[in-house]
């Protein structure tokens, strides 16, 4: 029977990770290599598809063929749109035809395993097994969304870039399923060949500070307002550093209007700014490049500058992040944390020109510990194996530096270390108060 693997990217940053595992060898032999494309953008038609973005041609090679889900399932959109479960063997036997796979034997490789568009796809091909890469940093914070056993025990492992030296993804752990790495030469390979396929890119200063946006006010987690001070702090901070040449890689969909605020503030301090191509990877501008300094707030290329790389590295705003993620549990937490905890502040200059990037004994000693507590408040239930850690964690390290992780209420809500104020603490062992405090709850409940 002949094998075909289907993998889906919603991302070009997605499409280079899996370019660089087939150069590594990580997957099996198959018959043929269907590469899914998916646009996930609010509004499709507005933003350029992974395939269409600079750099793509360089992956196309690998795969025997490039399918568009947006076609596939027009006019659904990716992000909302999931097979009712009667319809399930409709749908299998619809895209078999569809995509010529008659009666292949079908491998899934997806990202984003708890949501549209991927959990679509493997629920379409119930019998199929699936292997599961990280996009970025969302690997290492604990799986999102409870997932059905008929798909958790098809999952084989989990992929994934070292971004962090020496810090193991949470993602999908709760399973047994186990993580492996793509060689971080694979991907640096993959990133040259694309920088290298642009016959005529646009020109970039050798050198100089590259900005990193990422849109967050899309998300709801910043207000437009603040997020384009964001930017503004980001070239301040990098003329301040001594920067008089700043590269500004816009996220794809941001307004086109941050990108001139923050020219004239440059021009007002003397700096010149330029803007990149959008739609190109920003590890790509790492390799034609190779800026002195990579600023941004928690975005993914933040690590892969500083961890494949070897470039100095800067994140600011990220404690008004903290503040402002809700619910405790949105999937960005951990990523923010990560940024937070190892990156030096681009407005501390002692820090910033004395920071070096982390060891693995490092993170494993002072990042570990924290991200499996902070995992834990997120996802309590799914990793109630990490309670006895997190206890020893809040109980031990919950400090002046530590405490912007987490929050009270939520430590309330689980009965953690932390939920009471030190210098209340001998409150929950008074009989009286843990009388009238039953009380209350009594009455609540009725």
């Amino acid at each position: 029977m002949p094998r075909t693997q289907v993998f889906l990217a919603s991302t070009l940053f997605g499409a280079a990770t899996l370019a660089a595992a087939l150069d590594a060898g990580l997957f099996a032999p198959a018959d043929r290599r269907v590469l899914l494309v998916s646009n996930n953008a609010a509004v499709p038609e507005t933003s350029p598809a992974p395939d269409t973005a600079p750099g793509f041609g360089a992956l196309r090679g690998r795969f025997d063929r490039v399918i568009s889900w947006n076609d596939t399932i027009a006019p659904l959109h990716p992000s909302g749109w999931s097979p009712r479960p009667d319809d399930v063997p409709l749908w299998e036997r619809h895209l078999r035809r569809l995509w010529d796979l008659a009666g292949d034997e079908i491998e899934l490789v997806v990202e984003s395993l708890h949501v549209a568009p991927a959990l679509a796809l493997v629920d379409v091909f119930p019998n199929a097994p699936v292997e599961v890469y990280a996009d970025g940093l969302m690997a290492y914070g604990p799986t999102r969304d409870k997932l059905e056993p008929l798909v958790t025990t098809r999952v084989n492992r989990v992929l994934h870039l070292d971004l962090v030296p020496g810090l193991r993804p949470l993602l999908l752990s709760e399973h047994g399923v186990p993580a492996e790495l793509v060689p971080a030469a694979a991907f640096t390979g993959v990133l040259a060949e694309m920088a290298g396929h642009d016959a005529d890119p646009a020109p970039l200063p050798e050198g100089g500070a590259l900005l990193l946006g990422q849109y967050l006010s899309a998300l709801g987690i910043l207000t437009a307002a603040q997020e384009e001070e964001l930017h503004v702090r980001m070239v301040r901070g990098a003329v301040a550093a001594g920067h008089r040449t700043v590269v500004f890689k816009p996220h794809p969909t941001a307004p086109a209007h941050w990108s001139r605020v923050l020219e004239r503030e440059a021009g007002a301090l003397g700096a010149e700014l330029i803007v990149a191509d959008a739609a190109e990877l920003a590890e790509v501008l790492f390799v034609r490049a190779r800026p002195r300094l990579v600023v941004g707030c928690f975005s993914t290329a933040l690590f892969t500058a500083s961890a494949l790389f070897g470039l100095p590295v800067a994140r600011t705003g990220t404690g008004l992040v903290l503040e402002r993620l809700a619910p405790y549990q949105n999937g960005n937490r951990v990523p923010v944390t990560i940024a937070d905890r190892l990156l030096p502040d681009l407005e501390d200059r002692e820090t910033l020109e004395a920071w070096v990037p982390p060891t693995a004994e490092r993170v494993e000693a002072d990042l570990t510990p924290l991200i499996g507590a902070v995992g834990y408040c997120m996802q309590h239930k799914a990793y109630a194996h990490l309670r006895e850690e997190a206890v020893h964690y809040l109980t031990s390290r919950l400090d002046s530096d530590t405490w912007r992780y987490f929050r009270r209420r939520r430590l309330t809500a689980l009965a953690l270390p932390g939920a009471v104020p030190s210098q209340l603490a001998f409150l929950s062992d008074n009989p009286t108060v843990r009388r009238v405090a039953r009380r209350i709850r009594h009455a609540a409940r009725g």
